[in-house]
């Protein structure tokens, strides 16, 4: 089994219970998982299968799509309705002004990750001193939001907005700060990550279908291809010299390619890995297919 399970992370699940299931389920226990997602959220959540484990940290594209709920007019310690409400205020703003301070969180900005996170400082992850009830100071960190959309309002003092943004930005940490330029409390009502990287909701599974896919045999084909990673790069066919020295580590001088990072695939059309052409000189990156004997 090698290659790449878009999961449909269930709600109340951690990213560690979904690997930890997993193990068992495909029979290996190389896997890795990108983008860590709360319990609270469900949504896409990509787990790299045997050799695809390499790939984890070559993805490309690290942005990341959400469908978030903010609930004005309550405070909790967690940043999500999951957590001890600290403060109750009367909702006093709505659309009109959700709309108007929008703008204001979109393009490159700093911000605080949550106290209830998996950010290391010294060592030791936040949520652990959050639990007990130790305050650690934090630095800001660089983010991106790209774009955020209004999707409506489901009930009362509670608006559904969609965003885009990098690796890194926690989302209930961006809506506390919408709340407060708002002038208003406000705390993450609800989280659905709708695409990570180059993978959607689309192609993800649910555990159920998965473990269905299981019993019957089909499981397999529920993995995509390592090469998915990295579609966004240039294809480069090889001939068979290339490829041979491709598999011994050795360059290829006087290579007939623009300079530049590629996806290799052999003339049988077997995806290889990545390389990089530098003045002509074709060179190894990384090999995702076992050795060639020949």
């Amino acid at each position: 089994m090698q290659g790449i399970l878009i999961v449909d992370k269930p709600q109340g699940w951690t990213s560690f219970d979904v690997i930890a299931k997993l193990r068992g389920v495909l029979g290996t226990r190389k896997l890795g998982h990108s983008g860590t997602l709360d319990p609270m959220a469900t949504g896409v959540l990509p787990v790299f299968c045997g050799g695809a484990s390499k790939a984890v940290d070559l993805q490309l594209d690290h942005n990341k799509t959400y469908r978030a709920a903010l609930r004005l007019g309550v405070k909790t310690d967690t940043g999500d309705i999951t957590g001890t409400v600290l403060e109750t205020a009367p909702v006093t703003a709505g659309v009109a002004e959700l709309k108007a301070v929008l703008p204001r969180f979109v393009g490159p900005q700093m911000q605080v990750p949550p106290m209830y996170s998996a950010v290391k400082v010294n060592g030791q992850p936040l949520y652990k001193a959050a639990r007990q009830g130790i305050e650690i100071e934090r630095k800001a960190r660089p983010i991106e939001v790209y774009s955020i959309e209004y999707e409506g309002s489901p009930e009362p003092d509670t608006y559904c907005l969609t965003v885009r943004c990098s690796r890194g930005t926690y989302i209930r940490t961006l809506l506390e700060d919408i709340a407060e330029a708002m002038g208003q409390k406000g705390t993450m009502a609800a989280l659905r990550r709708t695409a990570a990287g180059v993978y959607t909701e689309a192609g993800a599974h649910t555990m159920e279908e998965i473990l269905a896919a299981k019993e019957a045999g089909t499981l397999e084909s529920l993995l995509l291809p390592v090469e998915s990673v990295f579609e966004t790069l240039p294809l480069l066919t090889v001939p068979p010299r290339a490829e041979q020295h491709l598999y011994n580590g050795c360059p290829t001088s006087r290579y007939p390619a623009p300079d530049g990072r590629y996806r290799v695939r052999n003339e049988a059309g077997q995806f290889l890995g990545l390389a990089r052409v530098e003045q002509g000189v074709l060179r190894v990156e990384k090999l995702f297919v076992e050795r060639s004997a020949g």
